[in-house]
Parts: C-alpha cells; sequence; structure tokens
C-alpha cells in the first residue's frame, strides 16, 4: 500500500485533480459541493494534502503533487494502487509566443525533457500522450468558461530556472506551446498503465502565468517591457482560479462517463 499518502482503497474518487501547489489543493476542494466543510481530508502526510468530495454530485478528489516530475510520479504511482482512473493535472506554464497571461493550455502531449522521462521510457525515447477523452473534456470546459484556449504540445523540464542559451524560449521556436514540471511523468504512467489493459487516462490544462518572449523574433513585442513577464502573484491567483472552474466541470463530466 502507499507509503507517502497514508490513504486507503475507496478513499479517493476515481477521477483526480492534480494541482502541484497544496494552498491551490484547499481552494479547489472549497469549490466542490457544500464547500470545504463537507469535503474529506484524506491525505496530509508530507503536506500533501489530499480532499474528497463531489462536484455536481461527481465524486471527484484533489491530491497535492508538489513540483517536478519525481514528486508527481511518487503520488500517481500511490494512487494507481489506491484505484484512481482519471488524472487530471491542474498548474502553471510560462507560454511561448501570442499566449497571453491568463489564457488555458490544453497539453496534446509534453515532451519529456526530465530525467524521469529516461527512468520510465528506459533510457529510450518517449512519446509522453494526453488521453483524447481528457483532452476534448478539458477544451470543452475551458471554452464554455470562457478562456481563451489553447490545444497542443508543450514541454516538462526538470528546471524552472533555464540555463541554455536563450533558455526556454527555444521550444516556442520549435512549436511548443509553454513549459511547465510535471505533465511528461503523469502521461508515460497513465500510457503504461493502458498498456497492462487498465482504464486508466490522463490530461493537463494550464493557465499561462508567465509569457516568455523570443528575443530573436522581430515580430515580438516586449509585455510590460518585461522578455519574461508575470503579474503580481493576486493576478495569476485570480486567472487560475478561472481555469480550476473549467478542470472542474471537466472532471465532473469525466466522471458521469
Amino acid at each position: 500500500m502507499p507509503i507517502h499518502l497514508q490513504a486507503e482503497p475507496g478513499d479517493y474518487a476515481p477521477v483526480v485533480l492534480l494541482p502541484g501547489d497544496p494552498n491551490r489543493a484547499t481552494r479547489m476542494a472549497a469549490r466542490f459541493d457544500g464547500g470545504l466543510e463537507k469535503s474529506r481530508l484524506v491525505s496530509q502526510h508530507r503536506g500533501l494534502l489530499g480532499y474528497t468530495g463531489t462536484v455536481d454530485g461527481v465524486p471527484v478528489s484533489v491530491q497535492t503533487t508538489m513540483m517536478g516530475t519525481p514528486t508527481t510520479s511518487i503520488v500517481v504511482e500511490e494512487l494507481l494502487m489506491l484505484g484512481v482512473t482519471t488524472f487530471i493535472r491542474v498548474g502553471t506554464t510560462g507560454g511561448f509566443g501570442k499566449l497571453g497571461i491568463g489564457d488555458a493550455v490544453v497539453a496534446l502531449s509534453a515532451v519529456a525533457a526530465t530525467g524521469m522521462g529516461a527512468v520510465l521510457g528506459a533510457g529510450e525515447p518517449t512519446a509522453p500522450t494526453a488521453d483524447w477523452d481528457v483532452i476534448n473534456a478539458l477544451r470543452a470546459a475551458a471554452i464554455a468558461e470562457g478562456l481563451v484556449t489553447h490545444v497542443g504540445p508543450i514541454v516538462t523540464s526538470d528546471v524552472f530556472y533555464d540555463p541554455a542559451p536563450g533558455g526556454a524560449v527555444r521550444w516556442g521556436r520549435r512549436g511548443y506551446l509553454g513549459v511547465e514540471m510535471e505533465s511528461a511523468a503523469l502521461f508515460l504512467l497513465a500510457m503504461r498503465e493502458r498498456a497492462k489493459g487498465r482504464p486508466v487516462r490522463a490530461g493537463t490544462i494550464l493557465t499561462v502565468s508567465d509569457v516568455l518572449v523570443d528575443p530573436e523574433d522581430p515580430n515580438a513585442k516586449l509585455v510590460e517591457g518585461e522578455a519574461w513577464y508575470r503579474p503580481p502573484e493576486d493576478e495569476v491567483t485570480r486567472r487560475v482560479d478561472l481555469t480550476i472552474g473549467a478542470a472542474l466541470k471537466a472532471a465532473a463530466a469525466l466522471g458521469r462517463g
């Protein structure tokens, strides 16, 4: 049984939302039917807060992953042990190109620019890919919430402050929408389980919290005079809360089947 998620089978709903931030997990649970008072705290060991409740009458859970693929992999592996079958990462991303602060990004796939990609891929190239049903549910919910919504490939990286020449914007030149730190591991684990015959599916919806401008793009415009622009944290939180609303609706739709 799990070591880090001190829970039992049945404590989590089949559909689980995966934020990195424990504070964000609590904010999500506060939007369950009846609010935080009607949700159940099912895990809190090591700050990995997990709650179970309902959204529009559909059982849904939320579980903190913290930052990066190592802890995300631990959490997902243990949720798999507990019977979870649908995973939705809800987080933030640095956006490339013409993406704007507060836009929603639904990932089709995620480059595994992370050591965990080599571990889960046995040292061979990987193609971490989201589940089509989850992609469609997230896209529909985001559009219904009035969010500017982009669907496409993203990058999962081990580094937040990328030391490569030019930084992370090199990925934007290749057509990727944004960069974050968790999704590739989630997708690879879900793919592995499907290969075993288990009905496991996963997807990701992200809020653009930072805009990364390519200094070599002659048509690029700096945001507030900055090549890497991030608004004040209260504005990031407000924009993330809009995406959370879409994720909750998608979770309920997927839970209904």
